[in-house]
């Protein structure tokens, strides 16, 4: 097996890719590789490892020795995958590795806008706590998580994972219904369409992927239906969530915060509606609720194994 990685640095430089390296038996590695750049690093490679590169049919066309590639990540919207399947090339992604990491950022977007942690840090950081005629400060609603309704849309591992966690809070589970999908019951939890959970949830967490029925998932409309002080968390895609909808949702109250660890352009290069100074209770973190290095370790060997299954290797 002759492998190339054209973006090995968005695993970090903390992880230990021998697992892939002894199944592989040659592995080049690239920092980070241009779009101009891929044709010319593939050449000659019968594997190609890759995070966030693009691989379409330009790539497969000009490259009959190229028989399979490894998707560092689970999300596939970087790879033509019909042009792929054309071509005879195998795409294989990871899965079932990021549970405990993502969830935990979930719930951590969630507690801090909940308390309203950042807001009354800034205010104690600006003073007004020491100018306070009282001995505390009270001026952001605080939501009691308990026995409030967490919806989920997306039950899959990390879903799975999300929802566990909740009930450590007594929180109330509801599933919401992607577009396709019927109603129903997994794990004792009701899944009911998803213009159902809207006006119920408390709390709205996002865990599926960006696809052609999934994108816009939550706009204008659905943003009306959700309660004025809803809270809705996205560590999942950003293009479910139609962004200046939600900037315009936050400013105006209609609902009462967001967490998000994903934008339609990562990095936002262009800016985000979502970036601006004057949207409240908004938190932004920079697609870093994978990235333990735990989890980042794991998809190395998932890889591995992987790689493995197609090599027939033993090692």
């Amino acid at each position: 097996m002759k492998a190339v990685f054209l973006d090995a640095n968005t695993l970090g430089d903390d992880v230990d890719l021998s697992p892939i390296e002894s199944v592989t038996g040659e592995l080049t590695k690239y920092p980070h590789t241009a779009p101009g750049e891929v044709l010319e690093r593939i050449r000659g490679f019968d594997t190609v490892l890759v995070n966030k590169v693009v691989l379409g049919r330009e790539h497969f066309q000009v490259c009959p020795e190229l028989k399979t590639i490894a998707v560092v990540a689970t999300g596939l919207n970087n790879i033509d995958q019909a042009a792929a399947k054309e071509h005879g090339v195998q795409v294989m992604n990871v899965t079932n590795y990021g549970r405990a990491t993502v969830a935990q950022h979930t719930v951590a977007l969630m507690l801090a806008l909940a308390t309203r942690l950042l807001d009354y840090d800034r205010d104690v950081r600006a003073g007004r706590w020491g100018r306070s005629d009282m001995f505390c400060l009270m001026d952001h609603p605080i939501m009691e998580l308990e026995g409030r309704t967490l919806g989920i849309v997306g039950y899959g591992d990390l879903g799975q994972g999300v929802a566990e966690r909740a009930a450590a809070f007594g929180m109330k589970v509801l599933l919401g219904a992607r577009p396709g999908q019927g109603p129903g019951e997994l794990d004792g939890y009701a899944r009911v369409p998803l213009d159902e959970l809207l006006p119920q949830a408390d709390v709205l967490s996002l865990h599926c992927l960006l696809t052609d029925e999934t994108r816009d998932l939550i706009g204008a409309r659905e943003l009306k239906m959700m309660k004025r002080d809803a809270l809705l968390i996205n560590t999942s895609r950003g293009g479910l969530v139609n962004e200046q909808a939600l900037a315009d949702a936050l400013r105006a109250g209609e609902i009462g915060g967001a967490g998000f660890d994903v934008l339609t352009e990562e990095p936002p290069r262009n800016g985000n509606p979502l970036l601006a100074d004057d949207i409240p209770n908004l938190i932004i973190t920079p697609h870093s609720a994978w990235a333990s290095r735990e989890a980042r370790q794991r998809i190395v060997g998932i890889t591995a194994k992987n790689l493995a299954s197609v090599s027939g290797s033993t090692k």
